[in-house]
């Protein structure tokens, strides 16, 4: 999947007789190999958006492509197995199983999927990749808050996928410690040659990124590309 695009998206949430516009007629589009920086305020619309872009929802009107061609009315199964195919995802919380290993935490998205590789040598690459080669058997509770990020991050790639989303993936560590977490996603665009698109309100991580998106209130206010990386 080399471009997502997303044309006159809105987003619009209902409770008790309330409208709540989240993201207000968005146009934008994403290549494959890019590291983009998404950054706002709290109630910008930036997690709304990101989670439109990898399809854990769905806008209120709009459509987006992947590849040009229109997902917004798959079903469900289908968009699942676009996210399994195309997409990593990444949060601020780790959402490790504290009963699994790091291990088997990598190894988990491919329960009930089949695969045809070996699941558990992937996780194991990856694993090393990320920098935990020796953290194969610990469980969560005996990992730092970066090394779980890590672990996570490792499980998000265990499909291959060619984008990773992020949200706030350093917003529960400290600074050095997101510093190489974010470093890490930058490397990861390199050596995997997949998309990142990272959703941050740490400015000085989101100038690292190749491209800068800023939003306010639901919509896009600026988008600044050629930035270091």
């Amino acid at each position: 999947m080399e471009h997502i695009a997303l044309k006159s998206v809105s987003k619009d949430y209902i409770g008790e007789g309330v409208t709540t516009s989240a993201l207000h007629d968005i146009t934008i589009d994403f290549t494959k190999g890019e590291v983009v920086s998404i950054m706002g305020s709290s109630g910008s619309g930036k997690s709304t958006l990101l989670s439109i872009i990898g399809t854990l929802d769905k806008p209120t009107s709009g459509e987006v492509y992947f590849d040009s061609k229109p997902i917004s009315k798959l079903k469900l199964d289908d968009l699942a197995d676009i996210r399994f195919t195309n997409i990593g995802f990444v949060f601020q919380q780790f959402h490790l199983l504290p009963s699994l290993t790091a291990l088997e935490n990598v190894i988990i998205p491919l329960f009930n999927r089949k695969i045809s590789f070996n699941k558990t040598e992937r996780a194991k690459e990856l694993l090393d990749l990320v920098g935990l080669e020796d953290k194969l058997n610990a469980f969560p509770s005996q990992l730092s808050g970066g090394q779980q990020q890590r672990v996570a991050i490792a499980r998000a790639l265990i499909a291959e996928p060619e984008w990773i989303l992020a949200d706030e993936p350093t917003g529960n560590l400290d600074t050095e410690t997101g510093n190489s977490i974010f470093s890490l996603l930058l490397q990861l665009n390199k050596t995997k040659n997949c998309g990142v698109i990272v959703v941050t309100h740490d400015t000085v991580l989101a100038e690292k990124a190749g491209r800068v998106i800023e939003m306010k209130d639901g919509s896009l206010i600026r988008d600044r590309r050629g930035c270091p990386i």
